[in-house]
């Protein structure tokens, strides 16, 4: 092949990948889902969810450790196609997530698709299923296929798209549902797209949820929580 058919084929790649990524869509008029004052509206475990600042909050300590996982669940509705933006803030050691299209579970629990995160950053920007794991991680534009198979594509640098990511300070979530394809963005830069076309797995719709991880001492904050449903 010769200089000239590279060039022509990355500049394709770098053009046709990012529009793949794209699809339009109509919404109807944005819904803010946390009022900034207090929990009404959403589930929550006793005494482990609260209003501090402005912000839905957890936090577990060496006297008050969480052995559980449990999720603020938010009773409005079981979105399937829509766009979901929150900030959120996360202690070093924090682990949580942003439950989406998944399945409420007895004691505040979930099934489903979670838009990832730890403080320091290392699963921010990942699609994790709590049957499948980590499905789709930053960098990768992933297609699952009818019996189970991946695909993987690389869309960027993990390391580079984790410097978007502001340790200790507050960062915004845009979760886009729409068909079989999740896309994450945070600070408003892609940082993967899952299709999920696997039978029997692959989620329509569901919840929505905020969790709090077991471990070590942690404090988790979500603000500014606004929802788009599709037309």
């Amino acid at each position: 092949m010769n200089r000239r058919c590279l060039v022509l084929g990355a500049l394709y790649s770098l053009i046709l990948v990012p529009l793949m990524l794209f699809v339009s869509t109509t919404y109807a008029e944005e819904k803010v889902i946390f009022n900034g004052k207090d929990i009404d509206g959403w589930d929550s475990a006793p005494d482990w969810w609260y209003v501090e600042d402005g912000a839905l909050t957890s936090q577990s300590t060496a006297d008050k450790p969480c052995k559980k996982c449990n999720y603020l669940i938010w009773k409005g509705g079981q979105p399937a196609d829509f766009e979901l933006t929150c900030d959120f803030k996360l202690s070093a050691s924090a682990n949580s997530g942003v439950q989406i299209r998944s399945e409420a579970k007895p004691n505040w629990d979930t099934y489903g698709y979670q838009a990832d995160m730890t403080g320091d950053g290392k699963l921010v920007g990942y699609v994790y299923h709590h049957k499948r794991g980590l499905i789709a991680a930053r960098g990768e534009k992933v297609t699952i296929t009818a019996d189970g198979k991946k695909e993987v594509q690389k869309i960027g640098d993990a390391a580079e798209l984790l410097k978007n990511f502001k340790k200790d300070d507050w960062n915004k979530y845009r979760i886009i549902c729409h068909g079989p394809d999740i896309t994450l963005y945070v600070n408003d830069v892609l940082m993967c797209q899952i299709t999920d076309n696997e039978a029997g797995a692959a989620g329509k719709g569901g919840v929505i949820g905020l969790q709090m991880h077991p471990g070590p001492p942690m404090k988790v904050q979500f603000k500014n929580i606004v929802l788009k449903e599709s037309k």
